[in-house]
């Protein structure tokens, strides 16, 4: 089997680099899409932003904090999916396996090139350049939209989308088999993508700060400290990568969630405020024909406390009257555990269909979630 030739393309700073695009007045200022200077959560940062600690996922009134002459822009979903549908546009050109993780970044498996009009992209051996086609694509980008994309080439999806992080932003970086091993060896394992600030805070005090120590731990320990993820941990940093570049990713939820300006306290306002976003669920379930069995109520407090109620049924509810029920039904059970939130939200998992689309669908009202739609 011919070694594999893996491209990660990841926009810089979609959201927020798109708005300084569209509003010249804007450019070089630190800038937020999403939230408020009082409520919500930024959903993507602009460089100028960035180097005052401003982030995705972060606190809006953390952010005015770290930098009282942050901008905050109010998000535009339909742009932000008209750009990724020309990027893409792209990347079809090149190849037919093309997995988007959202809209603004996107595996490329070009082992194998689409046309046969690309023969200056080959290279002395005869096969593919990665990286001369990565490079291509980004300039191809940045002329339709005039927005920058770094890129990470390698030979599986692991490496090449840390690599794609390396030399951002507007950069490339190529990992080469040989280079592979060294590299995770000496890479810091907050690095590893997989790894959050969690499991990284339990690595060091296992005092495994890089690669080379994760190495030194067995599979078995591994697994014992980390469950089914520390086979997966074991792997990766021996370079260990065997999956495909996949154009049919499987839908797992579908779900919407709003913050809101002011702090709901009763159960009267909590149910007014999430009856339309669970009819705003169930509409796009109908229009998908693409119901599911598990009924999620998420709630989160003033204090940033997460609060997620399910309940699992037998077959999937596909009446709107029994859906809205349920999640009434949900809200007046557990109003008792939270009694004051900022934000209110709805998902539906244990879909019907293994419907071919890209991760979890998230509807946009003035916040989305950002385990879903954050930047990197």
């Amino acid at each position: 089997m011919s070694q594999r030739k893996i491209i990660h393309i990841d926009m810089d700073a979609f959201y927020a680099s798109v708005e300084q695009r569209d509003h010249p007045d804007l450019r070089g200022k630190p800038i937020a899409v999403g939230g408020s200077a009082m409520r919500g959560v930024v959903a993507a940062a602009s460089y100028e932003a960035r180097k005052f600690g401003v982030h995705s996922a972060m606190p809006s009134i953390t952010a005015k904090r770290l930098c009282p002459d942050l901008i905050f822009v109010k998000h535009r979903f339909e742009v932000y999916r008209e750009v990724s549908n020309q990027i893409r546009e792209i990347f079809a050109e090149y190849t037919g396996l093309i997995e988007p993780l959202s809209l603004d970044e996107a595996f490329l498996d070009v082992t194998e090139l689409k046309q046969d009009n690309f023969s200056h992209l080959i290279d002395k051996t005869g096969n593919p350049s990665a990286t001369m086609i990565a490079e291509e694509i980004r300039k191809k980008i940045f002329e339709k939209t005039q927005l920058t994309a770094s890129a990470g080439v390698s030979f599986n999806k692991f490496l090449a989308k840390v690599a794609s992080d390396i030399n951002k932003p507007n950069g490339i970086k190529v990992i080469t088999p040989p280079e592979a091993i060294l590299f995770l060896e000496n890479l810091p394992v907050e690095k590893f993508f997989g790894v959050g600030k969690v499991t990284a805070k339990r690595m060091h005090t296992l005092r495994i700060f890089t690669g080379k120590d994760l190495k030194q731990k067995s599979e078995l320990e591994l697994v014992q400290r980390f469950g089914k993820a520390g086979r997966h941990y074991y792997r990766i940093v021996r370079a260990e990568d065997n999956r495909k570049v996949n154009p049919n990713r499987i839908r797992k939820s579908i779900g919407a969630e709003r913050t809101f300006f002011d702090d709901l306290k009763t159960e009267k306002e909590m149910l007014g405020k999430l009856i339309p976003i669970a009819e705003k669920v169930f509409d796009y379930m109908k229009k998908a024909n693409n119901f599911g069995r598990t009924i999620t109520l998420k709630a989160k407090t003033p204090e940033f406390q997460s609060i997620t109620r399910s309940k699992t049924f037998n077959s999937e509810p596909k009446d709107q009257e029994l859906f809205l029920s349920i999640v009434s039904d949900l809200l007046k059970k557990h109003f008792h555990e939270f009694q004051e939130v900022r934000l209110l939200g709805v998902q539906v998992s244990n879909l019907e269909k293994d419907q071919k689309m890209v991760g979890g669908v998230q509807l946009e009202f003035d916040f989305w979630d950002l385990e879903n739609e954050q930047e990197d």
